[in-house]
Formats: structure tokens, sequence, C-alpha cells
């Protein structure tokens, strides 16, 4: 059952009893659902933690304001100083992940360890330009030539999925968010970090985990998940909880 965190406005559930220890974030367009195995796994073995649905996702309405990674960061420290607890493990998946991280680094006294999945780090080159069209229809608009309906039908048709689907508001937080990249907060993170990655995730690949891996400054280690993609919540479950698992119960 669904219930309010924080200042309210953050909606999650909660799964076994007793002090949370563990608390999930979701990725980009995702909700609190991806997490319900490994959840379950967890409160069978007496570990209890909370599934949230970031704002603007599921349950929990949008920011009132454009922000990042920082801006949500922020808001879930609301939900963690209001659990009643010392610290929790952080487990963030892609967009969770970049939260979670920026919590870490700036938060220590509130994070126990840190468990990353498929978390976007560190910013990639830009593989290809934008199409010449798009370019060229983009510079006419900011001129104001050219309508914003127009300008509209072509981001829906150069756009990732991601930028297709949000609007507004969330389409702001995205554009932001992806243009963000960690080298300054990696180094910053103070607690126990394990990195668990699908083999096969082409959304956010080995090679960026291996980069991050470098900046962390803490005990790390990594789980490198075979004929697994991206959405490893959701496709390894177990292998997930069991990492997260010995996370809450080391020293």
């Amino acid at each position: 059952m669904l219930q309010a965190f924080g200042d309210g406005t953050i909606f999650g559930e909660t799964y076994g009893t007793g002090p949370i220890a563990v608390v999930w974030l979701h990725g980009w367009g995702r909700t609190h659902q991806d997490f319900s195995a490994a959840a379950h796994a967890l409160a069978g073995d007496g570990i209890a933690s909370v599934t949230l649905d970031l704002p603007g996702f599921g349950a929990s309405p949008l920011p009132n304001v454009r922000g990042g990674a920082q801006l949500y960061a922020d808001l879930v420290t609301t939900v963690l100083e209001g659990l009643g607890v010392d610290r929790v493990t952080l487990v963030g998946h892609s967009f969770g992940g970049r939260i979670a991280t920026v919590l870490a680094a700036t938060s220590p006294d509130l994070v126990h360890s840190l468990v990353l999945t498929g978390a976007p780090l560190l910013r990639r080159a830009a593989t290809a330009r934008p199409a010449r069209r798009y370019q060229v229809v983009r510079w006419l608009h900011a001129q104001g030539l050219l309508r914003d309906a127009t300008m509209e039908t072509y981001r829906q048709r150069y756009g990732s999925a991601d930028y297709r689907a949000a609007s507004g508001l969330l389409r702001d937080i995205l554009v932001t968010t992806v243009n963000e990249s960690y080298e300054q907060e990696l180094p910053l993170v103070q607690v126990p970090t394990a990195l668990v990655w699908g083999r096969d995730d082409h959304d956010v690949p080995l090679a960026v985990m291996e980069q991050a891996l470098t900046l962390l400054r803490v005990p790390s280690t990594v789980t490198v998940l075979e004929d697994c993609g991206h959405l490893v919540p959701s496709q390894r479950p177990a292998e997930l909880a069991a990492v997260v698992r010995d996370m809450v119960r080391a020293s």
C-alpha cells in the first residue's frame, strides 16, 4: 500500500517490518514497482525497506522547480530524515543512481552504503551530431522565426524516447539531468559502494561503470550479470537483492 513520505508529496511502499534499512530509487520513467521483487526478498530476510516513486513519476507529483540530481537528492533527503533511522543503504537504478550518488556525496551522515546499477554517472561523448535539418530548425526557432508547434514536431521526430515522452517541467528536468556528469561527486562518496551492471546494458555500458570506479575512493565491489541488460531491478531482482543484503549486513 502506498504511503506518503518526506513532506507528504513523495509516495512509496514499505516492505517488511522494523527499522527501515534500505531505500530504493528507480530509473527515469519507471516507478517504485521495479523493486518489488527485490524488496520482498529482503523482507523475507528480516530487512525492511522503502521503494519510492520519485517526484514526477508514479504517484509522486512533479517538483515545483527545474533541477537535476541535486534537486532530487534534496527531496529524497527529506524522506531519509523522516524515517527515524540513523543511516540507510541507498539503491539507485539509472536516474536513481545519479540521485543516490549525489546524496551520498553531500549527506554522508544519512547513508550507510550505496548500491548503483545502470547509473549514467559520467557523461559520454556524443557519437553523432544532431541532424543538419534539426540544427537549422532549432536555430530558426531560437530566432523567433518558427512557431513552437513546429519546433515540437521536430523535437518529437529527432528527440530520444524519454525526451518525446516528457513535456513541460519534466522535460526541462530531463534535459538538465542528462547533461550532468559526476566527476566531482564520485570522489566525495565516503561509504562502501557496490556496482551491479548487466553485461548487455547498451543504455549505460560497462565502460561507464569502469570509469566511474576509478573515481571512487572507497571500498567498492563490482557484480556483472550475464545475459542481462539495463533493467537489472526487474530482470535480475534476486541477484540485486543479494548484493543489497550483503551491503546492509556489512559493518
